[in-house]
């Protein structure tokens, strides 16, 4: 009886199993450009330092043709929300909060950078103040480095 019963959970938990342990990783949104030639797995694993390394070569030495601008990143994964509208980072459909809020990694990228994509090219500021003399500024500069 007892190897009865043993083997009934075993054969159980063999069917039930798959079931069970769904839901337990992130449901990672699909990007809409095309694949990365190093592979889904290379990114999610390099992700950070390619994105800190072409930010010093943006800072630092001017290039602005860098594979891995946070634009070109947000343009590429956007997800729609209800409204057929890409969602921003406040929602936790976002891209990069579906991994991040599962591994409790904090994103500080979009304190300065934008995370829905942009019209103006690979422009990525969020300007904190619409109205401000300062946007229109930028703007202009924006427009002019992005042509």
């Amino acid at each position: 009886m007892k190897r009865l019963l043993i083997a009934g959970l075993m054969m159980f938990g063999l069917l039930a199993g798959p079931t069970l342990g769904e839901g337990v990783y992130p449901d990672i949104p699909k990007a809409t450009g095309a694949p990365h030639p190093e592979g889904n797995e290379f990114w999610r694993t390099n992700h950070m330092y390619l994105l800190k390394h072409d930010r010093d070569l943006t800072v630092h030495e001017g290039d602005r043709d860098v594979q891995a601008s946070i634009a070109e990143c947000v343009t590429c994964h956007a997800v729609n929300g209800p409204d057929a509208k890409p969602v921003s980072i406040a929602s936790d459909q976002h891209f990069c909060r579906v991994c991040h809020d599962y591994a409790a990694v904090k994103i500080d990228c979009f304190q300065c950078h934008n995370s829905l994509p942009q019209e103006l090219g690979k422009a990525a500021l969020i300007f904190k103040e619409p109205e401000s003399p300062t946007m229109d500024v930028l703007l202009a500069y924006l427009q002019e480095v992005s042509q």
